[in-house]
């Protein structure tokens, strides 16, 4: 019999992620995800529901998420569903279900996001007629081929 086991998921981290090396030298990294939903009920009313995720992914994927993403920021999941099942101290049987991610996108940019600090670019940010533009910072064009840091030079 056929199966699948896949998953795909846009929201935003609810912590920074937590990277660690296992014991074997490999990295894995965890990270809580908020996945909004937006509905009207019966009766007409909006509603707003809050899914919690969690998320753990492995190797040079962990070791990405853990330096480009921070609590509040926006990512799309792509990966599979795993049950972990364990006995507590007082001998309960527990279980929580989470995701193994396979791949990540960014969906906004460094800029966007509100764990950045820094507003969106968006036509209000532009220099009012009133304005000294030489007053204003300016980036390099080049700025982001020299920067490793940015979204645009990760190399997956």
């Amino acid at each position: 019999m056929a199966s699948l086991n896949k998953v795909l998921l846009i929201g935003n981290l609810t912590r920074d992620p937590d990277v660690r090396v296992m014991s074997n030298g490999r990295p894995v990294c965890n990270f809580g995800l908020a996945l909004n939903r937006s509905y009207k009920d019966s009766e007409g009313n909006r509603k707003e529901e809050v899914t919690f995720v969690d998320v753990e992914c492995f190797g040079p994927r962990a070791e990405a998420v853990g330096r480009f993403f921070t609590k509040g920021r926006a990512i799309f999941v792509e990966g599979r569903l795993k049950l972990d099942q364990w006995e507590s101290k007082e001998g309960e049987k527990r279980s929580a279900l989470k995701v193994v991610l396979d791949n990540f996108e960014f969906v906004d940019s460094k800029q966007d996001s509100p764990a950045s600090g820094r507003p969106a670019v968006s036509s209000e940010n532009t220099p009012s007629p009133d304005k000294d533009p030489a007053s204003e910072p300016k980036t390099p064009p080049s700025a982001s081929a020299a920067d490793p840091d940015l979204d645009e030079d990760v190399p997956f």
